[in-house]
């Protein structure tokens, strides 16, 4: 693993875990699902300019249909099974089952499809961020005796979502340029959202601060933030990638208490500490071997 890939992975999830405070600023009138396909729209047609601009999106040929058609149902799954599931079980549960398994399905499916194995190192640094998580998402009083069904099933849709969406990223990587494997990605995920917004009231947008919500969304936590993330993709396993992605609720926990007063307990403390150690240790390569590009172990 490079270190300079790992902080590319890094900062795209400190980018999205912005995203959790950027929606409480929105509006009231503002839905989950309504900003999602907004905020995917607006991400594509970033990620397309900036993709045609460069030349890389007609130096993309030939086009691998089926690949990109698949990653972009991947992105658009994973928006709809997220919101859906929390909406459901709440935003803790829905969101601790969601990141939780997506590090744990990117390794399976890693070893599986490409018969790679993750690595020791990678287990247990995936091992102790998901009990951070757990710490760190888990409400203190009031859990529900137990998940409803349907929306631990979306949630767990929404992890396999991205674990495949990262796999198939990583193969489209080695054939175009992160520019081009991320505009033809999110363009047609997007694509596919547009009926939802056909059924939403929208107004909301044209307030100045749904109109900022929707900026930064669209701009920095999805164009910017996976143009990040498919760049460091390019030297990780997909395994070492997604875990390293748990970053996100790290800083979504540290935005909301530096922005949204909130007061996390020892526990929520507790989690914040073990997943920045887990994210540390996976990161900075140590004495005893290194996570490499393959997922093994080197020595």
């Amino acid at each position: 693993m490079t270190r300079a890939a790992a902080l590319q992975v890094l900062l795209a999830a400190a980018l999205w875990g912005t995203t959790g405070t950027a929606m409480a600023l929105a509006p009231a009138a503002a839905d989950a699902a309504g900003i999602g396909a907004m905020r995917s729209l607006l991400g594509g047609l970033a990620l397309a300019l900036l993709a045609w601009r460069s030349g890389d999106l007609q130096r993309a040929r030939p086009l691998p249909l089926r690949a990109l058609a698949g990653a972009g149902i991947m992105i658009a799954a994973y928006q709809l099974c997220f919101f859906n599931g929390i909406s459901r079980n709440g935003v803790a549960l829905g969101t601790m089952v969601a990141i939780g398994s997506a590090p744990v399905l990117a390794g399976i499916l890693e070893w599986g499809i490409d018969g790679r194995t993750p690595g020791g190192r990678w287990l247990a640094a995936t091992m102790l961020a998901l009990f951070g998580c757990a710490l760190l998402l888990l409400p203190g009083e009031g859990m529900p005796a137990m998940l409803e069904p349907v929306g631990l099933f979306l949630s767990l849709g929404s992890g396999l979502s991205y674990a495949g969406y990262a796999l198939t990223g990583k193969r489209l990587l080695s054939r175009m340029s992160p520019n081009a494997v991320m505009a033809l990605i999110f363009l047609p995920g997007a694509l596919f959202l547009l009926p939802l917004l056909a059924v939403r009231d929208l107004k909301w947008v044209l307030q100045p601060g749904g109109f900022l919500v929707i900026l930064h969304l669209g701009l920095i936590t999805t164009a910017l933030a996976y143009l990040l993330f498919a760049r460091g993709l390019q030297h990780l396993a997909p395994s070492a990638a997604v875990t390293l992605s748990l970053a996100e609720p790290l800083v979504a926990a540290a935005l909301g208490i530096l922005l949204l007063e909130e007061r996390p307990g020892s526990r929520g403390l507790l989690g914040m500490i073990a997943l920045a150690a887990a994210l540390l240790w996976l990161s900075v390569p140590g004495t005893g071997g290194r996570t490499g590009e393959s997922g093994r172990v080197k020595r």
